[in-house]
């Protein structure tokens, strides 16, 4: 099930401390660059910090449980696939946006929302096949939802390697 994230943004609400053991900061640490492309991936991955295969996997569920990772797996480029990328936004009322981000969320060409501190406090990427599909998706959510969806099409692309230090 996709998870609608919390902003950590000043004024929302923190999220409580999780202590990370020295395994937890290693192995975000490490998978944050590329994971395996192997028949048994988590092993190989395993093997490299040292630790059973089962407690890697174990360790990667409870970081997404407690919300110290908020999503643990690839991140595909529709582009570069044929297909396409859309950052999409939406302003929503405090007393519908639970509501409205679990619903944007259940759509299958909707990755994951965030909350951000801003008038535009919804924000999520649109990928599909093609960009009339983008467009359906956003046009349905709209429909359903009754707030307009605001569209940031990409006019020029950035590569930022965003890694954090655990």
């Amino acid at each position: 099930m996709k998870k609608v994230h919390p902003s950590f943004a000043a004024g929302d609400a923190a999220m409580p401390a999780v202590e990370l053991s020295e395994l937890d900061r290693r192995l975000i640490n490490a998978l944050q660059g590329g994971f395996p492309l192997s028949e048994r991936p988590f092993q190989a991955a395993a093997e490299t910090l040292g630790v059973a295969e089962a407690t890697l996997i174990a360790r990667i569920e409870t970081l997404l449980q407690t919300g110290v990772l908020t999503r643990f797996g690839p991140l595909f480029n529709a582009d570069r696939m044929g297909g396409i990328n859309v950052l999409a936004a939406m302003s929503l009322p405090k007393s519908d946006f639970e509501r409205i981000a679990a619903f944007v969320s259940a759509q299958p060409e909707i990755a994951h929302n965030y909350r951000r501190e801003h008038a535009l406090n919804l924000w999520f990427v649109g990928a599909a096949e093609s960009p009339d599909k983008v467009e359906a998706v956003f046009d349905y959510i709209e429909s359903v939802s009754g707030y307009p969806v605001y569209r940031f099409p990409k006019e020029r692309e950035f590569f930022v390697e965003l890694k954090l230090e655990a």
